[in-house]
């Protein structure tokens, strides 16, 4: 299986005579001053989306390749005030009957 097939099944009837007509739509709409500008942008646009795709890519690859930090276990302490100065806890009255 092939992917460069599937992922381009979506365009599969487009061929010269369309292509030249979507490009004809463009030049109309955005007309032949805005073109280049667009193409800039779009241009602009992909490399950075390479880039953050191969920044994700590489921070996965790094992290693959190093090996796992190991894990500490936790201790449970009390902190310095409490351990030093216990709490108080009022004594309890005592009820006398009369």
């Amino acid at each position: 299986m092939n992917p460069s097939i599937y992922s381009l099944a979506f365009i599969e009837g487009v061929g010269g005579p369309e292509l030249m007509m979507i490009f004809f739509v463009i030049l109309l709409l955005f007309g032949g001053e805005k073109l280049p500008e667009l193409a800039r942008g779009l241009g602009k646009s992909v490399r950075e989306f390479k880039k953050a795709t191969s920044g994700v890519e590489e921070e996965i690859k790094k992290a693959m390749e190093s090996p796992p930090e190991p894990v500490k276990p936790k201790l449970e302490t009390k902190p310095a005030a409490v351990a030093n100065n216990p709490p108080i806890v009022p004594p309890t009255e005592k009820k006398t009957e009369p």
